[in-house]
């Protein structure tokens, strides 16, 4: 199961070519604002027509501008998760949910109103009326009542861009059940905040003026340096898998990577999880030699795979660390002065505080 398209949009001055493949899992749509992410997600929807190209899903055709195909929104079968929840004001969370349920094709399968309200933790909210849930607990609302309409696609655009931190920080948990829960289910998923992305998605597409400047893997690409400018030299960073092995009891936990171990503060996942940790490029420092007598203890052997340097100051570069990837921006001054090339063999040392809770994942 799968989505494939190629697409042409063109809308006043703005014009988005777009082809990418979309498996199953999670399809992050990164971009900046202006970058096409909307258009591309309601050409999809189907609540815009493309002037051209092709959109297929699991082998049906929606979309196909020579084979003049064209299906209608509602015919499309899309559980689509607006900015904002949309919810009935009037009417409580189990009727909001039904909503979903009645515009299920018949004898479609899926999950059922209670599993889907256990998932997503709305099992307590059922009587409550929608104007008196919070800003995530609509979103969940209206993730469900996506659900129960029995999709083939759900298409995410920018769910939690209206939430704050904190609020975030609480549904994150449930948009990372509802991934693991939807199995054979494709996710859209659009969004400006790399934080989210780096932690839910499987699969990443880099728009960037309206063209796909990067697709692939979520560790491929976060950890490609000729990436850099199209995430932000801030926001770039790449991916870790690792698994929690022990808490202490001051707070550190040690998490089993493929280079060793780290320890890290704010680890809430049980012994034996496997997360995601989400390090930023700007957060590594390299060493030729193993350093001693440093505060950070997180240090890892890696090897230089690519060096990228551009017109200003800094150098990003990729790091192998055995069979991980990472990450790391410096200036091109120490990229000279430390005779760093490709197949350097190096240390990498990461601050346990820049890896914050909130970059921890499954």
């Amino acid at each position: 199961m799968s989505l494939d398209l190629q697409i042409s949009k063109t809308q006043g001055n703005f014009t988005l070519e777009a082809a990418f493949n979309a498996p199953i899992g999670v399809t992050a749509v990164f971009g900046r604002s202006g970058a096409g992410k909307t258009t591309l997600i309601n050409a999809i929807a189907g609540l815009s027509k493309p002037d051209g190209g092709h959109i297929t899903l699991n082998e049906t055709t929606l979309f196909d501008s020579v084979k003049r195909i064209n299906l209608p929104a509602h015919k499309r079968r899309m559980g689509y998760v607006f900015q904002d929840a949309r919810l009935f004001p009037h009417l409580d969370v189990t009727q909001n949910l039904r909503f979903g349920l009645r515009h299920a094709p018949v004898g479609a399968a899926g999950p059922s109103l209670e599993e889907v309200a256990d998932l997503l933790g709305l099992t307590n909210l059922l009587q409550r009326r929608a104007t008196d849930l919070s800003g995530g607990e609509r979103q969940r609302v209206a993730l469900g009542r996506a659900l129960l309409s029995r999709p083939q696609m759900l298409l995410m655009d920018e769910p939690l861009a209206a939430l704050d931190g904190p609020r975030k920080e609480r549904i994150l948990p449930y948009l990372e059940r509802l991934k693991s829960g939807a199995a054979g289910l494709p996710i859209l998923y659009v969004s400006h905040a790399l934080d989210e992305v780096a932690r839910l998605a499987d699969h990443l597409v880099i728009l960037s003026k309206g063209k796909v400047a990067a697709t692939g893997s979520i560790f491929d690409v976060l950890a490609d340096p000729a990436n850099v400018p199209l995430l932000g030299v801030r926001q770039a960073g790449a991916v870790l898998q690792a698994t929690v092995i022990e808490h202490g009891t001051d707070g550190i936990s040690t998490l089993h990577v493929n280079a060793g171990e780290i320890e890290l503060p704010g680890v809430v996942a049980p012994v034996g999880t496997r997360v995601r940790l989400h390090v930023l490029a700007q957060d590594v420092i390299l060493s030729r030699k193993r350093p001693k007598g440093l505060s950070s203890v997180n240090i890892l052997p890696v090897t230089i795979k690519n060096i990228r340097t551009g017109d200003g100051p800094g150098a990003a570069i990729s790091l192998d660390a055995a069979g991980d990837q990472l990450l790391a921006r410096v200036t091109a001054r120490a990229v000279q002065d430390l005779e760093l090339s490709k197949g350097t063999h190096c240390f990498a040392v990461i601050k346990a505080t820049s890896i914050a809770a909130s970059s921890i994942g499954r």
